[in-house]
């Protein structure tokens, strides 16, 4: 293994695919396919550090604070795809959970050469989301020392949030800054410094890993389903259907949509209002009471059924 950058293991060669111009396209396949499964290991090895990382995150949310994900070229794609996908599964103020590229969204198509290796650029864009104590940053980095993201972090430093370093080399400087350093190690690339390969695959989990479960503990889901998705199109009504009838055993679904109808959607309410024989107002009651948990929403609800029928 030979090193290109002293310390960073995603500049180093990759001896597994040294003569991968001179492969057939099934060997090529076959080698990237190799170096993939290496990513989901690595990851394992940092559950730790990702635990703390959801245990700062919904402490955040939980206390009117949002999420803010930085980075630079693939890093900061893969920060605003991840943000984008919190509204139409989780139901989430598209405000709550955000990416910013270096470059802005132009950026998320176009290459911007050398705005990543501006700090001020990282320390500016948060400024212009009004940045506080109150959020959460996640700073995502393969190299752990794009200027960009040191930036970012150490301004949220500055004004007293806490902050959170995903990178793929050990000891990074963007790690060094944050609360928290996930420095996740998938080893030399296929193709020797293109972090958009295992770095990017590896970034891409754990981004998801640390959403869903901050997600699953504000009480977006009710068992493993998505009852908090926005039913905003006919797939989607189709789904929350889908839903709502594993959920309920309901199997006629004229029943169930006269239910889901009268929530306008609402799948939360509408099991609510199903599993203890309540009104909308009720519903929304319980759900408020309980934090948007389903589970004890329903608790709720079918104890003042039952003080109702007592009393009755």
């Amino acid at each position: 293994m030979t090193i290109i950058e002293n310390g960073m293991i995603t500049e180093q060669l990759n001896e597994n695919t040294s003569n991968i111009d001179k492969m057939s396209i099934r060997e090529i396949i076959e080698a990237i396919n190799n170096e993939d499964k290496k990513v989901a290991f690595a990851v394992e090895n940092v559950i730790p550090e990702i635990t703390k990382a959801v245990d700062i995150t919904v402490s955040a949310l939980r206390n009117n604070g949002r999420l803010i994900i930085v980075g630079a070229g693939t890093s900061g794609r893969l920060g605003v795809l991840d943000a984008s996908e919190c509204p139409p599964t989780f139901n989430t103020n598209p405000e709550l959970v955000k990416g910013l590229i270096a470059g802005g969204d132009i950026a998320l198509r176009n290459a911007v050469e050398g705005i990543e290796d501006d700090e001020n650029s990282g320390v500016n864009d948060l400024i212009k989301e009004k940045f506080n104590s109150n959020d959460v940053l996640i700073g995502v980095a393969a190299s752990g020392r794009t200027p960009y993201v040191k930036g970012a972090i150490k301004y949220a430093k500055a004004v007293g949030a806490k902050a959170i370093a995903i990178s793929c080399n050990p000891n990074s400087e963007t790690g060094k800054l944050a609360d928290v350093s996930i420095e996740v190690i998938v080893g030399p690339e296929v193709i020797s410094g293109s972090t958009r390969l295992k770095s990017g695959t590896a970034q891409k989990m754990i981004l998801n890993i640390i959403s869903t479960t901050t997600m699953i503990k504000l009480g977006k889901t009710y068992k493993n389903l998505m009852v908090d998705l926005q039913a905003s199109n006919s797939k989607l009504r189709q789904r929350a259907l889908r839903i709502f009838k594993n959920i309920t055993n309901v199997e006629n679904e004229d029943e169930a949509k006269l239910i889901l109808e009268k929530t306008n959607w609402n799948l939360k309410e509408a099991i609510v209002i199903y599993e203890t024989d309540c009104s909308l107002d009720e519903a929304k009651d319980y759900l408020m009471q309980s934090e948007g948990f389903v589970i004890d929403a329903i608790q709720l609800g079918k104890k003042y059924l039952n003080a109702k029928t007592v009393r009755g």
